[in-house]
């Protein structure tokens, strides 16, 4: 364990000293996370990539919210080898839709808005045996879609690959994903949900048309 994982590990057991029955919060993790990162001399990412490393070789939720919110802070630094630094922790340390929706929506959908060609290395996630792989297809995609990158990144194309998923989790991923994009290109999610509406799985649909007018919504709902 290097210094700085003992230093994380030192300040996040005093933030853990709570009343009796009260959580750390994620909250908390990322107020500690800022100062950790401030305190840090070199901010390169041949410094803070292998201090993130460590800190999720430790397999634990708090040094996870660091490692995730250190990538983040250094995205002017990206380059397209970060994507396979990115997708290694992804199949090496996720193991949970919690941890795989913080990562993607914030470092790594953060590197596909920056690179939108990246977008084509993310599809054989869809064929994954990892449902949090399959869930990151969708969910990664979210800050591009936000920043209205949609047209270049085509997300309807994981959803169609996705779209008879057997887990809940997953369905959930490309609905929320489905859901953001209705807030950018409505009539695109209107059609494509008219068109899927019998083939698609409820949970999901209910999902995507969260944030639809009601007009459309209930005629969704209705058919």
């Amino acid at each position: 364990m290097n210094d700085f994982v003992k230093k994380a590990v030192f300040e996040l057991e005093k933030l853990s000293s709570t009343p009796k029955g009260e959580h750390l919060r994620t909250g908390e993790i990322r107020k500690l996370s800022a100062r950790l990162f401030r305190e840090l001399n070199k901010k390169s990412k041949e410094i803070v990539f292998p201090i993130c490393e460590s800190l999720l070789e430790q397999h634990n939720w708090p040094m996870s919210v660091i490692a995730y919110d250190f990538a983040y802070r250094i995205k002017n630094q990206y380059d397209n080898d970060t994507f396979y630094l990115f997708e290694s922790w992804l199949v090496k340390y996720i193991r949970g839709w919690g941890s795989c929706d913080d990562f993607c929506t914030h470092a790594f959908g953060e590197l596909i808005t920056q690179n939108t060609g990246l977008v084509k290395n993310i599809i054989p996630w869809t064929a994954r045996e990892e449902f949090w792989m399959r869930r990151a297809a969708a969910v990664v995609l979210i800050p591009s879609i936000r920043c209205n990158k949609y047209m270049e990144t085509n997300p309807t194309q994981v959803s169609d690959l996705l779209m008879q998923d057997t887990e809940e989790l997953v369905l959930k991923g490309y609905g929320w994903m489905l859901k953001v994009l209705s807030t950018k290109a409505p009539d695109m999610v209107y059609d494509y949900l008219k068109k899927n509406k019998f083939i698609m799985p409820r949970v999901a649909f209910r999902y995507a048309l969260e944030k639809m007018d009601r007009e459309r919504k209930n005629e969704l709902l209705g058919l």
